[in-house]
Parts: C-alpha cells; sequence; structure tokens
C-alpha cells in the first residue's frame, strides 16, 4: 500500500501545495491513514506559504493549507515516499533524473489518476496566469485526488 505521498512541481507554491492539501482533505474524510507532502523541484521560494491566488480557490472550497511550506525535493525522499507525484512532463524528467534506480518505480505523473488523463497529462502550472487559471487547476486536481483516492482505498481491500 502507498501509505506516504509527495506532490511535486516546480516551485512548490502552487500545484502541489494544492494537491497535497486536496488529498489531505480527502483522505480524512474517508478515513485513508496516509501521509502527505509537497516539494518543489526548483523550490526557490523555500519556507513560503503558497500562492494567495491557491489558497483562495482552495480555501473558496473548503481546503487547509495550514501547515504547507515550499520546500525542495530532497535525495531521501526518493526512500522515504511510496509515492512521488510529478504534476508535468518537465518535473517527472528531472525527478527521473535525480531518482536513483531502485525508487524510480515510486515516480508517476499525477494526472494518470484524472478520469482524461489520455487527453489531459499535465496539470498546468497556473503560476503566470489569471484567477482562472488556479481555478481551473483546483478543478483538476480534485478530480485527479478522487482518483487516486479511489486507487488508494482498492489497494487497502
Amino acid at each position: 500500500m502507498s501509505n506516504k505521498l509527495l506532490f511535486v512541481c516546480l516551485g512548490n507554491i502552487c500545484r502541489s501545495p494544492t494537491a497535497h492539501a486536496v488529498m489531505r482533505h480527502k483522505a480524512k474524510l474517508i478515513g485513508l491513514n496516509i501521509e502527505i507532502d509537497s516539494a518543489g523541484t526548483h523550490a526557490s521560494d523555500r519556507g513560503e506559504k503558497p500562492d494567495s491566488r491557491s489558497i483562495r480557490e482552495g480555501t473558496k472550497q473548503g481546503y487547509d493549507f495550514a501547515q504547507i511550506h515550499a520546500r525542495p525535493v530532497k535525495d531521501e525522499d526518493f526512500k522515504y515516499f511510496d509515492l512521488i507525484l510529478a504534476m508535468d512532463q518537465d518535473n517527472y524528467q528531472v525527478l527521473n533524473r535525480r531518482c536513483p534506480p531502485q525508487y524510480k518505480h515510486k515516480l508517476q505523473l499525477f494526472m494518470q489518476y484524472h478520469p482524461s488523463f489520455s487527453s489531459l497529462q499535465e496539470v498546468p502550472d497556473p503560476y503566470y496566469g489569471g484567477a482562472r487559471g488556479f481555478e481551473l487547476v483546483l478543478q483538476m486536481i480534485e478530480a485527479g485526488c478522487d482518483g487516486l483516492s479511489r486507487h488508494l482505498e482498492q489497494q487497502n481491500l
């Protein structure tokens, strides 16, 4: 069973902390006992709270961003986490280059759990866009977290 999840994007201030907050909420609702964290491949905003636009959109839907702060992916994350979920291909490739061979099976694209994965494989970075981009990203992440939750529940059977 995957009981330790790490969501990864570029800066760990928009997409991965949103997935962190959404999955934490959904796991609690359905009683999944999992550890959730988020990190960035280039987390230059280390220690910062998530982007205010991510927080605004997420809190409208009841998600809590408390205790979520930007941090870089660490080498020990590859061993520690059971599943490392990249928000897009670029970050997946960075993780794949850094990951020791014995842990590569833990790397996945987050969107593989989204119902539209065949046509939509990445969560776009909303950072340089407007508020609508953050709303769309939240919707994508919610659907992906629903699929991931179902997958984790099935593993628990």
